[in-house]
């Protein structure tokens, strides 16, 4: 069983043991994958994205307000380094669209233009915001307007690539949560899937 398939299995039992049950029956019987054409155009894109994301999104092509069977479903399928906050998984045409939201919104925060009290920003992360390649494969619960999450490509001399990166709002802040994608889904499933309870799936 590989990283993605472990942490799928995790997940299942998290909504069956905080009376998800329906909600992921329901789930696993209309999603669907990414297909091939969609799963090569965004390695075309990212030549370095992990194999573990790939994994997923073979599993189901996002879970953002995404359309399945002519339903559109909203389904927490992530969390991260913010206790018991769940995130959603982008579908590989978001996060293909979204590939320049970073240098689009972020650009003077990862060139520290508003100095460490305003933002506080990463040493792993780069402060060139030419060389920036981040993958952007996750919102928060918030529709991401709190949290989003990313695969940074392009780190600092301090940093590694592919490790993850958590932009948190108000007050601001970037952050590596994990060094590597694989870690990031490990320290989810290290958590125990702390950001499915029966208080988030009531809301």
């Amino acid at each position: 069983m590989n990283t993605a398939e472990k942490y799928i299995t995790g997940l299942s039992k998290a909504y069956f043991d905080n009376n998800g049950e329906e909600t992921w029956k329901h789930f696993e019987k209309i999603k669907h994958g990414a297909n091939k054409e969609e799963i090569v155009k965004i390695k075309e894109l990212y030549p370095d994205i992990p194999e573990a994301l790939i994994n997923l999104l073979e599993y189901v092509d996002g879970t953002y307000w995404r359309e399945y069977a002519g339903e559109e479903i909203t389904l927490y399928f992530l969390g991260s380094d913010v206790e018991e906050y769940p995130y959603y998984l982008l579908s590989t045409k978001e996060m293909v669209e979204n590939k320049d939201i970073a240098t689009t919104y972020y650009s003077d925060y990862i060139e520290r233009k508003y100095g460490a009290d305003a933002v506080k920003m990463d040493e792993k992360i780069t402060d060139k915001s030419a060389t920036v390649k981040w993958l952007h494969f996750s919102d928060c619960m918030n529709n991401g307007g709190t949290s989003q999450l990313f695969i940074d490509f392009s780190p600092s001399e301090k940093g590694k690539k592919g490790q993850v990166v958590r932009f948190l709002h108000d007050p601001d802040e970037f952050a590596v949560i994990a060094d590597s994608f694989e870690d990031y889904l490990k320290m989810l499933i290290d958590h125990e899937y702390d950001f499915i309870n029966e208080d988030t799936l009531e809301e």
